[in-house]
């Protein structure tokens, strides 16, 4: 008889993802509350301010990682819930993860695992985006000292000239709150679109170019410390980051069982996610 290996998370510990989902919806209604001028600790009831951004920042992480997670579960691949990771800073958290904790088969599964988060956060960050976008203010003026001034990325460049129209080059867009939150979806997207590494980007690259992941990894983990010197010097953190991590990407156990045409477009369209929302110089202080 064979015995079967039980995947589903053990009850007992199910509590932990629950706590870290609930702190980390308080520290981003926190922060979405700060975002809008209120002191929660002066004005607990001003938390509600908050929550537009926090419900959308929290609607692009939990559909990313159960993505995951389910697509996990679907090719029998052991993984956690998700572990979301509350912090005090200006969107009130480090993200979110699952942990797989059994190796994966084939390529298709690798896949599969990889790309279903990213593509699924897009998708819910899209129309997030889109919307908040439209309940966005323009001023005139070039930002004020002290000010943070966002990125854009081709998408958000495009989205901007589709639902604002033309805006002069001396004009400031300031953000709505669910446009915030799909801003910081959209860049978590590209962050984890980076084939390198055991990133899902590394696991779509790793699926569809096997034999030339290994060049791949090292000449973006290269162009990393380039962007870190020149744009944004958070790129050299994810550079030191992934020295730790790994750039590298273990071997799936079946190697020699090929990709499907459909889902070698369903990486092709992942990678096209990462072109469309990478941006080289996402944060500058004014």
């Amino acid at each position: 008889m064979e015995s079967v290996r039980d995947i589903t998370p053990r009850p007992e510990r199910r509590w932990i993802p629950a706590f870290l989902f609930a702190a980390t919806f308080l520290t981003t209604t926190f922060a979405g509350a700060i975002q809008q001028g209120v002191n929660p600790l002066k004005q607990p009831l001003g938390m509600i301010q908050g929550l537009p951004f926090s419900i959308t920042l929290m609607g692009i992480l939990i559909v990313h990682e159960m993505s995951h997670y389910l697509t996990s579960r679907a090719h029998r691949v052991p993984s956690t819930l998700p572990f979301f990771i509350p912090a005090p800073s200006i969107i009130g958290t480090f993200g979110a993860v699952i942990r797989m904790k059994g190796a994966i088969w084939d390529r298709r599964a690798l896949l599969d695992i990889g790309a279903s988060g990213p593509i699924g956060g897009f998708l819910f960050a899209l129309p997030a985006l889109t919307l908040g976008l439209s309940m966005s203010k323009t001023l005139p003026g070039g930002g004020s000292e002290g000010g943070l001034i966002l990125g854009d990325s081709l998408l958000m460049l495009l989205l901007e000239r589709l639902v604002l129209g033309d805006i002069p080059v001396d004009t400031d867009i300031i953000l709505h709150p669910i446009a915030f939150a799909g801003w910081i979806g959209m860049f978590v997207t590209s962050l984890n679109l980076l084939p390198v590494g055991q990133l899902d980007g590394g696991h779509i690259a790793k699926a569809l170019y096997p034999e030339h992941f290994d060049v791949i990894a090292r000449v973006v983990h290269f162009l990393l410390v380039i962007m870190g010197v020149f744009f944004w010097e958070g790129w050299l953190i994810w550079a030191l980051l992934l020295v730790f991590i790994g750039v590298r990407h273990p071997p799936v156990l079946l190697p020699h069982i090929s990709l499907d045409e459909r889902r070698r477009k369903v990486g092709y369209f992942a990678l096209f996610i990462f072109v469309l929302t990478f941006i080289p110089a996402p944060f500058k202080i004014l």
